[in-house]
């Protein structure tokens, strides 16, 4: 079974809103499924998926405009549009909207899985790289912090634990001695 990820599925025809939510259920993913872009639009303040696959034409909010609000709000969903009205220019539209997939129907079911696979698989990278991105390099002799804030990574400044935690955490330290420190500095006042 594949790793638990939130789909919302999106589609005004019932029968094409159940059948996509039983393929991507039997696939091991939580879905809530809905049949309005309106639907969809108030779901998203409530809940942040993984990825969306949204119907293209809907009244009276369509796909695109699921797709604009989803990625305001989640720059880095995934988006999938899935149109009985394929051509050219419905393709396009949704590409420069910053789709990650077009899915023209009738399509088969493997190839949708298929596609869901590729964008859950862009998902785990993306969170991988965030992962990644957020680990604060420390020098393992003089403790400093390289800060890259603003910087290409790696080219960042060398600052002093103090001044990451004051500048950058905003966090107040307060200077004092663990145990064995103050064991250390007792034993060389006491000599």
């Amino acid at each position: 079974m594949e790793k638990q990820y939130a789909v919302l599925i999106v589609d005004d025809d019932p029968m094409v809103l159940a059948a996509i939510s039983k393929d991507v259920e039997k696939q091991g993913y939580s879905v809530t499924a809905v049949d309005s872009g309106a639907k969809a639009l108030d779901i998203l303040k409530l809940l942040s998926p993984s990825l969306i696959i949204t119907d293209l034409v809907m009244e009276p909010i369509n796909g695109i405009e699921v797709l604009k609000k989803a990625k305001e709000i989640y720059p880095k969903i995934q988006v999938i549009i899935l149109t009985g009205h394929g051509d050219m220019r419905s393709a396009v539209e949704a590409l420069r909207a910053d789709a990650d997939d077009y899915v023209s129907k009738p399509y088969s079911p493997e190839e949708l899985l298929f596609r869901i696979k590729r964008c859950l698989e862009k998902v785990e990278m993306q969170r991988q790289i965030d992962v990644y991105e957020n680990i604060v390099p420390i020098c393992c002799v003089c403790k400093k912090i390289r800060d890259d804030e603003g910087k290409k990574h790696g080219t960042g400044d060398w600052i002093s634990f103090e001044k990451f935690l004051v500048d950058k955490q905003h966090l107040a330290p307060s200077h004092t001695y663990c145990p064995e420190c103050m064991a250390r500095v007792k034993k060389e006042w006491n000599s």
